[in-house]
């Protein structure tokens, strides 16, 4: 028998070498997946039981060839919407015993490479939003490797993860045109993906009234990116007192569609600074349903999407392309809900 020491932490490289076999016999013998002569098997659990060995999910997924491990790439890891996602998927992952590498893009250099090495060192990737040019989304899909895109337009064999964006894009603006609003800016620039389809459906409900849809303010997805775009868009328009009205001062919008709740949020408060109320003045909406929305001052008018599932629905799927039960692609769409609140005005479908 092994002393105490050698049962401590044995693995399945100590297995094999005990037992005079491969880890891949190892793992063979243990998990009956392929053939394995009853005297190897013999040797192999002789050599379990005297090292005490219990198998890990990383030692058996190193045994045929897998790493244990996901990678997903994500633009930045500040901001609940990112935190929501993120906990969604890492608490799938963990239910299937996967690990989770990480690879924040923001301020990175050399990006496309870092995405590459990730490649050779996980089973299967996510990737969010347009994080990765097109070419290297091209060469993982060729290399076999597992891939999820989420919050992204689907491409040619690779699974695809999002909300639904453009008809609850007209909905809130439908919503806000029967406030009365006939002026508008968007806040927020097109990024390829989810943001690009929020735009398409405002600007389809807004050319259908015949009013011509104005461009988006590019600016960060932050609290601080929607004060600067406030403040580029309501500044200098309010007047002294900065109560020019429903009508709105010259050239200053009615109504900010924001590309998500912290830009609104930015972007109310650039208009208290400037002496606006919001939504006297000005309406203001969002988009996620962050729990700040619902507790902002005013309650924030957004779209609810379930961004908790959106990372769990990825960490699903990608494990099902991983363990090969299923090797057809597919684009799975979350539903999306549009939160009346006081942001754009008394309405009674407002929600507390």
């Amino acid at each position: 028998m092994a002393n105490s020491d050698e049962g401590q932490g044995a693995t399945i490289y100590e297995v094999a070498q005990r037992a005079g076999v491969s880890i891949a016999t190892v793992s063979r013998a243990l998990r009956n997946t392929g053939p394995v002569s009853a005297g190897t098997r013999e040797k192999v659990l002789r050599a379990v039981e005297e090292l005490s060995f219990t198998p890990s999910r990383l030692g058996v997924s190193l045994a045929q060839g897998r790493h244990a491990a996901n990678g997903i790439v994500f633009p930045d890891l500040s901001g609940p919407y990112f935190a929501e996602v993120l906990l969604g998927y890492e608490e799938v992952a963990s239910e299937l015993g996967r690990s989770v590498l990480i690879l924040s893009t923001r301020g990175r250099a050399a990006v496309q490479d870092l995405v590459r090495d990730l490649v050779g060192r996980v089973d299967g990737m996510v990737i969010f939003g347009r994080t990765v040019e097109d070419a290297v989304v091209d060469e993982i899909v060729r290399s076999r490797t597992p891939l999820v895109l989420l919050a992204r337009d689907p491409v040619e064999r690779a699974d695809a993860v999002c909300s639904e964006n453009t008809s609850s894009a007209e909905a809130l603006t439908a919503h806000l045109l029967g406030h009365g609003y006939s002026t508008f800016a968007m806040a927020g620039d097109d990024d390829g993906g989810d943001v690009t389809q929020r735009w398409t459906g405002v600007r389809r409900v807004l050319s259908d009234h015949g009013i011509r849809p104005p461009e988006p303010l590019p600016c960060e997805f932050t609290v601080e990116g929607g004060y600067e775009a406030g403040l580029t868009l309501l500044a200098g328009k309010a007047g002294k007192a900065g109560k020019a009205g429903r009508a709105g001062g010259a050239g200053r919008p009615q109504a900010v569609i924001c590309a998500d709740d912290q830009v609104a949020l930015g972007v109310i408060l650039a208009a208290e600074e400037l002496g606006l109320d919001v939504p006297g003045d000005v309406a203001v909406t969002g988009w996620d349903d962050i729990m700040a929305a619902r507790h902002a001052r005013p309650a924030l008018t957004t779209v609810r999407q379930p961004m908790r599932l959106l990372g769990a629905s990825a960490a699903r799927a990608l494990d099902e392309l991983i363990r090969g039960t299923r090797n057809v692609p597919k684009s799975e769409i979350l539903p999306t809900q549009l939160i009346v609140r006081s942001s754009c005005g008394p309405h009674p479908l407002e929600e507390k």
